[in-house]
């Protein structure tokens, strides 16, 4: 498919087609929208460069669906227990190395993965970290033949997004690039981040016409203030805080949470939203965006030409996400509530605005691609597989020299593990009976 060109786009474009119907697969995980959405845009992408794309979610990977109960207990943790989920996040960051119980969640995983793949597929590309660690298994078993790459969605690295065994790590930024380095990543490229291509910046009639769509006033700067899919956070607070600062009007988009959406509406906010279906037109007739967990939407919004400020940040990555983005001057991060103001008006008119505006499209015109480096190792000269396998044993023995995992907090085995605190033995030994039970 085509993609039609947006005023004030500077995203490369497409790399060169490869000849002959060549397929990737892509495996994700339905852990709020980050990595899907990620996964969605790659594989928008790498079809307009004429592959075939397979797309897996890995907590259907594992058995019994203890995926989906995996991450309903992540959800719970960051709504109803968040400094518990802190903690979780911050023992696994400082121990670097997966317990028994996960090691046992991701060989749970191994043999359907090697299913979901199947004998087509050039290469394979994960877009969520327990994903990157069966496929760094696999690869260095000898079970998986073809290259496995992990695209990083966030910008700041957990040890779990550091698998041995995969080829290539995908850096949207030098910020998480040199992140992955420094805990041991194998080839870490920075290739620039990944959207929708609607997702861009527009002139002024444009934001005019948008406002219209969504009923908003032209008379304010308008404040966009997301939460992700789950509407975590304390977004009521923040709402209250915009509102009250007097910079501008808080243009609320709440997820899937249709609790909070009934309770903003009820505290007397005007412009609340569930789940939008059009973010990209809702982004253009915004002035400013406002988040609190640092993952795709603050990238789309960089796309979009917005400023972002990071704000109220949900513990564990939304806050380690919004250092990055603060360091990489992407992103303010406001760590108090009397800063608010003074920021946000920065970022409405002033040159902190104009710096963060350009540096977000600035990721988008370096000339890098994800797809292209996807391309570069899904399209090698053919060899004969005898041939190859040596090479590649003797590679993957190379990279699987002491990078750090961890089992953390994005969705899979942290929270089930902080569940079975007190007997830790006692979900191990379920674990091993799923993998006999399942002969996996």
């Amino acid at each position: 498919m085509s993609r039609r060109a947006v005023p004030g786009d500077a995203r490369p474009a497409c790399p060169i087609r490869p000849a002959g119907p060549h397929r990737v697969t892509i495996v994700s995980a339905g852990v709020g929208a980050g990595h899907d959405g990620a996964a969605d845009a790659l594989g928008a992408q790498l079809e307009e460069a004429g592959f075939q794309v397979d797309r897996h979610d890995f907590l259907d990977l594992l058995p019994a669906r203890l995926g989906r109960v995996l991450s309903g207990t992540y959800h719970r943790l960051l709504t109803a227990a968040p400094s518990g989920y802190q903690r979780i996040y911050a023992a696994t960051e400082r121990s670097g190395s997966p317990g028994p119980v996960v090691r046992a969640l991701f060989r749970s995983a191994e043999r359907r993965m090697l299913r979901a793949i199947g004998p087509r597929s050039r290469a394979v590309v994960s877009t969520y970290p327990g994903a990157s660690q069966v496929l760094g298994a696999l690869r260095r078993s000898g079970r998986l033949g073809i290259p496995a790459l992990t695209y990083l969605t966030d910008f700041s690295v957990h040890p779990l997004w550091v698998a041995p065994g995969i080829d290539a790590h995908l850096a949207a930024h030098p910020v998480p690039a040199a992140q992955a380095g420094a805990l041991g990543a194998a080839r870490v490229l920075v290739t620039g981040p990944v959207t929708a291509a609607r997702f861009a910046a527009v002139t002024e009639p444009d934001r005019w016409a948008a406002r219209d769509d969504f009923g908003l006033p032209h008379d304010v700067p308008l404040a966009l203030l997301v939460a992700g899919s789950w509407g975590v956070g304390p977004v009521r607070e923040s709402a209250a805080e915009i509102r009250d600062s007097g910079v501008g009007e808080p243009v609320v988009v709440c997820g899937r949470n249709t609790a909070l959406a009934e309770q903003l509406r009820a505290d007397g906010f005007r412009y609340v939203h569930e789940w939008v279906r059009d973010m990209p037109l809702l982004m253009r007739a915004c002035d400013v965006l406002v988040q609190n967990a640092g993952g795709l939407t603050s990238v789309e919004a960089f796309a979009s030409g917005l400023p972002v400020a990071s704000y109220r940040c949900i513990p564990g990555h939304g806050q380690t996400n919004a250092a990055a983005l603060d360091e990489a001057g992407l992103a303010a991060w406001i760590r108090e509530p009397g800063d608010l103001a003074s920021v946000l008006t920065g970022l409405l008119g002033g040159p902190l605005g104009e710096r963060q505006r350009a540096a977000g499209l600035a990721l988008f015109s370096s000339g890098a691609s994800p797809v292209a480096a996807i391309t570069a190792v899904a399209t090698p000269t053919e060899i004969p597989v005898a041939a190859r396998r040596p090479q590649l044993t003797r590679r993957r023995t190379k990279l699987a020299a002491t990078a750090l995992a961890a089992a953390v907090s994005l969705g899979i085995a942290a929270p089930l593990a902080h569940a079975y605190e007190s007997d830790p033995g006692r979900l191990s030994t379920a674990a091993h009976r799923l993998i006999e039970r399942y002969e996996l």
